[in-house]
């Protein structure tokens, strides 16, 4: 019978992760490649599961969730986002609404609604939220759809994870001892005034210590100080439609998903756009694949998550795809097949900081 493993407390989970990066910095720093050599961390969505590849060989190396729509100690529900560091990974049980792949509940859908790190055996060692409980309480969440690890936000000390808690309409950074310690966003109201957001699908720390959110549904990005002032906004000259993601590169420029227009792309300080990505062009597409994820290697290519198309590609800045895991519109759990990917990451590349930071800067 399974049972949920005991949980490091958050002293002792945070000298256990302090410890790891300073052993893992230097392996999983990612060198300078022609195309993708992994390991890519993908976030599988509607197969309910997180997964390690080798990008050589499309074979899973590891794997987390076993694929039950209950979310438990050896289960995922519909997760959006996950991310690595150290030996940990660091995942968002979503959950998934009725009707879409991967929930057997067509009435009530198929909530999980926790962040969860887990260690190399498998094992839940840090928890924030509920199984299955929907709710804006102490320790609950609703609708979490991107986390972050983090040991530098601003004016707070020690390690600490940022979650996007969409359905609560939030940004909320929560200690290891699972304590809101800052909010951007009125819980529980929908809106595009002062501190509002309409479904927010993700948020970066920036090197300038300021937050970049993708407010999804105002159809915008926000780039905020942590005093809740938005001091730049990025919609590619009023053009965005559906924000799903947004990341600061390092010559300055900013990164969006624009999912409801099919695209990835790249607008400059003055949000105009200097590049872009159409995911729905192939013979055989999706017509509405709605990509959720695009981060910029350190190789100059770009990883996108082409979520109803169910695939990942790695690009180039000409538009040659020079890597993909997932039959193109094709579902499916077998080998190189993906269900609705919504979120991947070459491992120690893009570590869900942005721009991305290797490990010595962490510290």
């Amino acid at each position: 019978m399974a049972r949920f493993p005991p949980r490091l407390t958050g002293s002792r989970l945070a000298l256990a992760i302090a410890g790891t990066i300073l052993l893992a910095g230097a392996g999983l720093a990612a060198p300078a490649r022609a195309q993708s050599e992994g390991p890519i961390l993908i976030a599988d969505q509607f197969n309910n599961r997180v997964i390690e590849i080798n990008s050589a060989t499309h074979r899973v190396l590891w794997h987390f969730g076993n694929g039950s729509d209950l979310p438990g100690p050896n289960s995922i529900v519909g997760v959006n986002d996950a991310e690595r560091f150290g030996p940990f990974t660091l995942m968002a049980g979503t959950g998934t609404p009725p009707g879409l792949p991967g929930c057997s509940d067509t009435v009530n859908g198929c909530p999980d609604n926790r962040v969860i790190i887990v260690d190399p055996t498998d094992h839940i060692v840090w928890q924030y939220g509920q199984a299955g409980v929907t709710g804006s309480g102490p320790n609950q969440l609703n609708t979490p759809v991107h986390s972050v690890f983090l040991n530098n936000f601003p004016g707070h000390n020690g390690s600490h994870v940022l979650i996007t808690d969409q359905g609560n309409q939030r940004i909320i950074l929560v200690n290891l001892g699972r304590q809101i310690v800052w909010q951007y966003g009125t819980t529980g109201v929908s809106g595009n005034g002062t501190n509002q957001l309409s479904n927010p699908n993700s948020a970066e720390l920036l090197e300038n210590g300021h937050v970049l959110i993708s407010d999804e549904s105002n159809n915008r990005v926000i780039e905020i100080t942590t005093g809740g002032n938005i001091v730049k906004t990025f919609t590619a000259q009023g053009s965005v439609n559906g924000a799903a993601f947004a990341s600061r590169l390092p010559n300055g420029d900013t990164l969006i998903t624009d999912s409801n227009n099919n695209r990835i792309v790249e607008v400059n300080g003055s949000d105009h756009i200097v590049w872009q990505y159409i995911t729905n062009t192939l013979p055989g597409s999706n017509p509405s694949p709605l990509p959720t994820r695009a981060v910029r290697l350190r190789n100059g290519n770009t990883l996108i998550s082409d979520q109803f198309n169910n695939r990942v590609i790695e690009i180039t800045e000409a538009g040659k795809i020079v890597f993909q895991q997932g039959a193109l519109n094709v579902p499916g759990s077998g080998f190189n097949q993906l269900n609705g990917p919504y979120d991947a990451k070459v491992i120690g590349d893009f570590t869900g900081l942005s721009p991305p930071f290797d490990f010595d800067n962490e510290q």
